[in-house]
């Protein structure tokens, strides 16, 4: 069996060190936004949580996985082309139905502390970029964010 056999039959959960699923990708996509500006604050993680547990993109979901993920992202983010590295990743694991869905997540994590910092705002627009999200579609989906993290 060679390995594209392997990978034809591997479930979308299952992969080796150096793949994500496309559940990973989400996973790495908010993660990514929360570490841009150096600083992963409580309100992003309790939402990266809420979304895993809560979405149905994450239904079948092993959330052990998280760990995994998230030291990748951070590996990456040390390395000097670790950007690049990880939207492959990412772009390889997710089908591009699922573009849309890693920059609204993406978004709402950026958005759950309140305050959208310049790192976070050049984050999402790589992310826009690199995922060839229709800028329409963005600002749609970023108001949408804004929308659901208003405060009183």
């Amino acid at each position: 069996m060679n390995s594209n056999d392997a990978n034809a039959h591997r479930s979308p959960n299952v992969t080796d060190d150096t793949s994500l699923s496309a559940q990973d990708a989400l996973v790495a996509v908010m993660v990514a936004v929360s570490v841009s500006d150096e600083t992963i604050r409580t309100a992003e993680l309790v939402t990266i949580e809420e979304l895993v547990n809560h979405l149905p993109v994450f239904a079948d979901y092993d959330t052990d996985r998280m760990k995994r993920v998230s030291q990748t992202v951070f590996d990456l983010f040390e390395e000097e082309d670790g950007l690049d590295a990880l939207f492959g990743l990412i772009k390889n694991a997710l089908p591009d139905r699922l573009f849309e869905t890693a920059y609204a997540l993406a978004c709402d994590v950026a958005a759950a502390d309140g305050l959208l910092r310049q790192t976070e705002l050049e984050f999402l627009m790589e992310i826009r970029y690199q995922l060839d999200i229709d800028r329409l579609h963005a600002a749609a989906i970023e108001r949408g964010a804004r929308a659901r993290h208003m405060v009183l």
